[in-house]
């Protein structure tokens, strides 16, 4: 679970709930049709922008990866692919059947090699698995970026649309709070969307997608090296260019 991004959410509910409770009845913030001309704009304008599959696949995509992390970084990752060529390198290929890997996409390649199969063909699986998932994550990096700049923008219609009928009931002075509420209050849901919604979690995947392509990567590369019998010393060095240079270091210290 990421824990900053419910931190963030949560600080931020805090925030906006706090001052609409400190300022006095917090149920004049909502207002039914701000929800509808804002949310209901940006989605449609959303679908209108990509095909129908598109914006399905994106929503929960980019929920899903704007609240969960990878559970293993790629120092890990390259630590646990020196072992597994440690195992190679001892045993054979076949011993890597019982070794227990923490990453699936890391399994999947470790049981590529134990069934024997031909490296071209572990390089262009387990290359497509990641180019798949990078498109899936980009995908809703999209989706969420579109919301979040046509949420303002939607928000500015439903306040036009309020001062539209304040002005055209002026006659009628007890109309004119309920229109100019609809008017701010819209104006209010659309900046929130953007700013707490929309661009965080388009950022948030937009982090993400050169996660995954940096610690996918690795393990492909790491996954050939073990397939083509290469010493655990020579793929440990290979891997450590996928570091910064000071976890380079820290590593080549705890290795000596």
């Amino acid at each position: 679970m990421d824990l900053a991004s419910l931190i963030g959410f949560g600080l931020a509910m805090a925030v906006v709930g706090g001052l609409m409770v400190l300022g006095g009845d917090p149920s004049i913030f909502l207002d039914s049709h701000s929800v509808i001309i804002v949310f209901g704009g940006a989605l449609a304008a959303t679908m209108i922008r990509f095909p129908l599959h598109a914006t399905l696949h994106g929503f929960p995509v980019g929920l899903k990866y704007a609240f969960t992390m990878r559970k293993v970084s790629a120092r890990d990752l390259i630590v646990e692919i020196g072992q597994l060529a440690d195992t190679v390198r001892k045993n054979g290929p076949l011993a890597l059947e019982n070794v227990q890997v923490s990453d699936p996409f890391l399994g999947k390649g470790v049981r590529y090699i134990a069934d024997g199969y031909d490296g071209d063909f572990i390089r262009e699986s387990l290359e497509l698995e990641r180019d798949l998932l990078l498109g899936r994550l980009s995908e809703g990096e999209k989706i969420f970026r579109s919301i979040g700049d046509c949420a303002p923008a939607f928000g500015m219609v439903g306040t036009l649309i309020g001062m539209v009928q304040m002005f055209a009931n002026m006659q009628d002075p007890s109309t004119l709070g309920p229109y100019m509420a609809i008017a701010l209050t819209a104006t209010l849901y659309g900046a929130l969307m953007q700013n707490f919604v929309g661009i965080p979690i388009a950022d948030k995947l937009h982090l993400k997608f050169a996660e995954e392509d940096l610690n996918l990567t690795l393990i492909i590369d790491g996954i050939m090296q073990i397939r083509d019998a290469k010493s655990p010393a020579l793929v440990r060095e290979m891997l450590l260019a996928y570091l910064p240079e000071k976890h380079r270091a820290e590593m080549l210290e705890d290795a000596a």
